[in-house]
């Protein structure tokens, strides 16, 4: 099933998220049915990310896997962010 769903993730979701300087990490399926997601980039902090994940991401996860009951998306800081942070800092 994840090859299933990095297969849709790479078709279907990611390009769009990438024309507007983001990306997606799946991170994996819960025992319940979930398909657990990390935004990135600029679709971490979007105002539109929930519209996005219901839109976009989640119907054409459930459009490839029907087994998927839904996605999460998890907000959690980047090791991408936090390095930004880290130049950033050292700079001042």
């Amino acid at each position: 099933m994840m090859a299933a769903l990095e297969r849709v993730i790479e078709e279907k979701v990611r390009p769009p998220l990438q024309a507007h300087q983001g990306d997606i990490e799946l991170i994996g399926v819960t025992p319940e049915g979930f398909a657990q997601i990390r935004l990135t980039g600029a679709c971490s902090t979007c105002p539109g990310a929930q519209q996005t994940v219901s839109e976009l991401i989640e119907s054409a996860i459930k459009d490839a896997c029907p087994e998927i009951k839904g996605v999460i998306p998890v907000f959690q800081v980047s090791e991408e962010l936090i390095n930004m942070a880290l130049q950033l800092l050292r700079k001042a």
